[in-house]
């Protein structure tokens, strides 16, 4: 990793949240070429989630203000390309609004849990959910350029499963919650 080593987990989470605007604006222009281009820079914000957490991790660089900027950047790298992509006709909206919703519940209760002393830990599900909707977003993305041929509908079908580990990944976290505050 000798390339990262004067890189901060941080600032690579700054850095996802900097490409968001761009990314949107490629999505936005509908043309072929830009599709590719947002990919790619979805798909390197897509890495720099997970190399942040390894460097940050790896170092003993987890930090309180890693863990704000985490989610938030990750919330608007998905919530915002999902509504580009409803927006431009390519995504589906009813799960898009499922997802959104779940993600403001979960943060919620994050919130309470943390004001309350309770940790809540990622589960395995949401992990599972991150990777499908990623996949998702990334084929919708690339709905003018027919590599497989089949993009947009890969893409919708991978949304409406996201969908349905996003709700399961959702009462993974409540049920935990509520476990963990009835034993107290």
């Amino acid at each position: 990793m000798g390339i990262f080593k004067w890189v901060t987990p941080n600032q690579l989470t700054l850095a996802r949240m900097a490409i968001v605007p761009v990314l949107l604006y490629l999505i936005f222009l509908k043309i072929p070429i830009f599709n590719v281009i947002a990919f790619g820079l979805f798909a390197l914000a897509g890495m720099t989630d997970y190399l942040d957490g390894v460097l940050a991790r790896s170092r003993d660089e987890v930090s309180p203000l890693g863990k704000l900027l985490d989610p938030m950047a990750d919330k608007m790298l998905v919530s915002s390309s999902l509504i580009m992509l409803v927006y431009i006709g390519v995504a589906d909206v009813v799960p898009t609004i499922v997802i959104l919703m779940r993600d403001f519940a979960v943060s919620g209760l994050r919130q309470v849990a943390a004001v309350e002393g309770v940790v809540i830990e990622a589960e395995k599900g949401g992990k599972w959910k991150t990777t499908v909707q990623m996949l998702a977003i990334g084929f919708l993305i690339l709905h003018h350029n027919p590599v497989i041929g089949y993009e947009v509908e890969i893409g919708r079908v991978l949304l409406w499963v996201s969908m349905l580990l996003t709700l399961s990944s959702g009462f993974q976290y409540f049920w935990q919650y509520y476990g963990k505050v009835m034993q107290d």
